[in-house]
């Protein structure tokens, strides 16, 4: 097997199956597992079709340590195959060096199952279109790399669609789907993974190439007489009336009576039998006339009990979810919106309003809202879809996990379950927030379980087998959408007993008698508690990078891409690179590889992680997007701040010395560096890319403007000059001083220098700045009310954003910073607070575009914005995304592409469609800057602006 000269690697060497698939086996630091790696890797080069598809680099082992679980093994390396072709060579040189295989699709895996010791096949990089559609006969053909969510936009100007609907569709993968048999929302209607697949191409770690379907199609040798031999167990082993039995191999799917239907069978293996490379599916007819009901119910537990009572009602979706997961909907407020009263919902989807109304009647709920609005229903599933990350934190903070993620139990005994699953929780002192697919017996939780100590973990292994009884005890099954993994295989018999778990293993060794693919999960399983990607990080000092990287769960939000990517900003360079190191998620697997020290072997000095931050545009999307607020600007400021520290001055980019040094050098030499940049070699001196024009520092500050504007008003503001607005933009600050003078404001200023810090904090200098947030402080406290009643009204969204969140975060010992950070306003809350009656102009033209700052979608919300441009008879939104400039990242060397590239994600296109006579507002000075660089036939505004000429026509 292998490619012709493979040398097989002697059974002594530790890289063998039997040795990589255990835990524990070498990461990559001894000797002999690194002498693997290199002849590995160069015989995958040899074998596929491209050798830059085979990268054994210390990144791309990095990011792929850890899926969506609580388990990390590390890999030898990862190959990229760009057809069945690649994948049949990759699978014939593992199995001549001995080395496991496990498939790998978006990584949302919640059990363990898409980690592997040995090569890790990345299938969503070549291998990821529909291949083919066939409308009339409601199918498609399509690779295994394939989001899910690009089937259904290729499925939808046909009516129809794909029914199983995980939550994590924005990025989950048709292979991993099918390898988790997942289920999703619909599944009531529309039914697993499993009842949509029609065939599979698969290929088997010995070299075969299978086409499986119905009939024994596609079989093993001796798997037909296996299951004829067991037929009685086969149909006395599995629990029944469980329509999300999802744990263990679905054997019964090869009875006579169900048609020997080995695709079906195949679907939740894990990637233990083979590799799937082409799939033929079913698509189903889209809704005609989708209605949403959302049912209030006492709590979580009266909800499961009414969910199967509703089951007659022919409904598409019965979802549950409970008060706990609704905690103010993020920055702009609104979560709870539309949500009747109640502690626990069911959103129940019905095809037809008049379906919906007699359900909403039939129920007996404490309340019920139907929702007809499509951009209502969204916003209502979005809640229920987040519930994944959200469920990661409990209401105080602390930290859950997905230890127990989910089982399935019959719907008519979902109520039962539940109360003495609550039970449980309190007998163990712990805490969970139940949520999940009720009309099918479905729940999902994440429990608060200590894995960073050894007696915490002792306690999470006690709970697994408790729970695991109580799911057997109610005619249960371990999984119900997710599979077994490392999570939950070790428990297998408690619900199929030895006799049915030794013929998994049986199965096994007929599919994979080499034991390569996927070694560890489902059969011979590794313990519960062993391999826990927490395990080293408690060696670290308390809120260390590691730690804070720890709260990515892996949920994989930042992954999304295309038309499903919605409003939202995160995370912009992975929209522009398509890389996983450029996802937020890949950035914080390479700090906790980092801070583990086994693959980033060099800590903060590291140039892997570096590089990986090199494109964080510091947008802080994530913060407000992602599902549990990983802040990867945040670890990118402290990551270069230790990077750098201890090294000559030099060694930092010259960019972080001279935009980094902004603030101070405007105060020094003002208009000068206009003159300054326009000198031969300025830009590279300065370390700034010659593709960009420099924004031209203004003849007359804001603040030598606003002492001649005084208005002698007793002030009911503070008016904070920023750097921008005070050098760059004077004209935002004095039409600012209109409207508020017209909305009868006093305004003051500071009455010295101030600075947010911002330039500082994103470059990474945090000595400096909090250095020049301290002085800001003390000229603050100076300020009578600057620091107590009076607001402080900013009108650049970043330097906002930075006063709101950085401030207190790097000065958390002095209670300045808190109380300056809560007076910060943006300008349309100014306005909102401080003028309720003041009635703004209304425009003329009513059509708006633009972009709403990614600070300000991040941290500070633009609902007041919104409500200001409806007074002002502005219609329209604004785009989401990231401008692309970024402050210095856009004019730092190397990021022009990206830089444009994050432009075009929704920002241009927006422009682009906008009428002629449009309205552009941008209140970011980035954001501003670049619409002119990039679309210099629109003319961006601030809103303060586009009133101020309101107010003088």
């Amino acid at each position: 097997m292998g490619p012709a000269g493979a040398t097989p690697v002697p059974g002594g060497v530790r890289g063998g199956v039997r040795g990589l698939m255990r835990d524990g086996a070498p990461g990559g630091t001894g000797n002999g597992t690194a002498a693997l790696g290199r002849e590995l890797a160069e015989a995958l080069r040899a074998a596929v079709t491209d050798a830059r598809d085979i990268d054994f680099s210390v990144t791309a082992r990095a990011l792929t340590t850890m899926d969506a679980s609580n388990y990390r093994r590390v890999p030898l390396g990862v190959v990229t195959p760009r057809d069945a072709d690649d994948v049949a060579a990759a699978l014939a040189v593992c199995r001549t060096y001995e080395v496991p295989v496990v498939a790998r699709g978006g990584g949302t895996s919640i059990a363990g199952q898409a980690t592997g010791t040995g090569v890790v096949l990345d299938l969503t990089r070549h291998l990821r279109g529909v291949v083919s559609l066939d409308p009339e006969a409601r199918t498609a053909v399509v690779r295994p790399g394939l989001v899910l969510d690009r089937l259904r936009d290729a499925a939808r100007p046909y009516g129809l669609t794909f029914g199983p609907d995980p939550s994590t569709h924005s990025r989950c993968t048709l292979g991993g789907m099918i390898g988790n048999n997942a289920c999703g929302a619909h599944s009531v209607a529309w039914g697993t993974t499993a009842d949509n697949v029609r065939g599979l191409d698969v290929a088997t770690y010995d070299g075969r190439r299978l086409r499986l379907g119905r009939d024994w199609r596609g079989a093993p040798a001796g798997l037909r007489d296996l299951v004829t031999d067991r037929l009685a167990l086969l149909r006395t082993g599995y629990p029944e009336g469980l329509p999300r039995r999802i744990s263990g191999y679905a054997l019964d799917a090869l009875l006579p009576e169900r048609g020997a239907d080995v695709a079906r069978s195949f679907c939740g293996s894990e990637g233990t039998l083979g590799v799937v490379t082409e799939a033929e599916v079913r698509l189903v007819p889209l809704p005609a006339e989708p209605v949403l009901v959302v049912l209030g119910y006492a709590d979580e537990s009266a909800a499961a009990d009414a969910a199967a009572g509703l089951l007659s009602h022919r409904p598409l979706t019965v979802e549950g979810m409970a008060a706990d997961l609704v905690r103010g909907g993020g920055a702009g407020g609104g979560g709870a919106a539309g949500l009747p009263r109640g502690g626990a919902w069911l959103f129940v989807e019905m095809d037809g309003a008049t379906a919906a109304a007699q359900l909403a009647r039939a129920s007996d709920a404490l309340e019920a809202a139907l929702v007809r609005d499509p951009a209502g229903q969204r916003a209502l599933w979005r809640i229920r879809e987040d519930a994944a990350g959200t469920a990661t934190r409990m209401p105080d903070g602390a930290e859950a996990w997905p230890g127990w993620e989910d089982c399935a139990v019959p719907p008519a005994r979902l109520g039962a379950y539940l109360r003495e699953f609550r039970g449980l929780l309190k007998e163990y002192g712990l805490r969970g927030t139940p949520y999940g697919h009720f009309g099918d017996g479905c729940v999902h939780v994440r429990v608060d379980f200590d894995l960073w100590t050894g007696v915490g973990v002792a306690r999470f292994r006690e709970f697994s087998e408790a729970v695991a009884d109580l799911v057997v005890a109610h005619g249960g099954s371990l999984s119900g959408e997710h599979g077994d993994g490392k999570a939950r295989a070790e428990l297998l018999p408690r619900m199929y007993g030895r006799e049915l778990v030794d013929l998994f293993g049986a199965v096994k060794d007929l599919w994979d008698p080499d034991g390569g693919l996927n070694p560890g999960m489902l059969v011979r399983p590794e313990p519960l508690d062993s391999g826990l990607r927490f395990t080293g990080l408690t060696l670290l000092e308390d809120g260390g990078l590691g730690r804070e990287a720890a709260r990515c769960v892996g949920v994989a939000k930042c992954r999304v891409e295309g038309p499903s990517s919605g409003p939202g900003v995160m995370c912009p360079s992975y929209r522009a690179t398509g890389e996983e190191r450029h996802s937020t998620r890949g950035r914080a697997r390479l700090l906790h590889e980092m801070a583990l020290g086994e693959v980033v072997t060099d800590g903060v000095r590291s140039k892997e992680v570096r590089e990986a931050l090199d494109l964080c545009l510091s947008c802080k999307g994530c913060r407000g997007d992602c599902p549990v607020g990983v802040d990867m600007a945040a670890y990118k400021s402290r990551f270069l701040a230790a990077h750098y520290a201890g090294r000559r001055a030099l060694r930092r980019p010259r960019s972080h010395w001279t935009m980094g040094g902004l603030p101070h050098l405007l105060d020094l030499f003002g208009k000068g560096l206009n003159t300054a940049m326009r000198l031969p070699f300025a830009a590279r001196l300065a370390g700034i890319t010659p593709e960009r024009a420099m924004p031209r520092v203004a003849d007359r500050t804001f603040t030598s403007c606003f002492t001649e504007r005084a208005s002698g008003r007793t002030p009911a503001l503070t008016l904070w000059p920023d750097t921008f607005t005070d050098h760059l933009a004077p004209e935002v600050g004095v039409a600012a001083l209109k409207v508020l003078e017209a909305a009868g404001l006093g305004v003051a200023l500071p009455p010295g220098r101030v600075c947010c810090g911002l330039t500082y904090v994103s470059t990474g200098r945090l000595d400096a700045a909090r250095r020049v947030m301290t002085r800001t402080l003390d000229v603050m406290a100076g300020t009578p009310g600057a620091l107590a009643d009076r607001p402080v009204l900013v009108l650049e969204p970043s330097c906002a954003a930075t006063l709101r969140t950085d401030l207190p975060e790097l000065l958390p010992d002095d209670p300045r910073a808190a109380r300056l950070a809560a007076s910060v306003r943006t300008f349309a809350e100014t306005l909102e607070q401080l003028a309720p009656d003041w009635t703004p102009p209304r425009l003329r033209h009513s059509a708006v575009t633009g972009q709403t700052h990614c600070h300000q979608h991040a941290v500070l919300g633009d609902a007041a914005d919104h409500r200001l441009r409806q007074r002002m008879g502005l219609v329209g939104d604004l785009a989401g995304g990231c401008c692309g400039l970024a402050g210095n990242f856009g004019f730092e060397p190397g990021h022009q592409q990206v830089s444009r590239a994050c432009a075009e994600d929704q920002l241009l296109p927006a422009l682009r469609t906008a009428p002629p006579d449009a309205v552009v507002l941008a209140d970011g000075f980035s954001c501003r800057t670049q619409i002119t660089h990039l679309s210099p036939d629109h003319r961006p505004r601030h809103l303060a602006e586009v009133l101020a000429e309101a107010l003088d026509q």
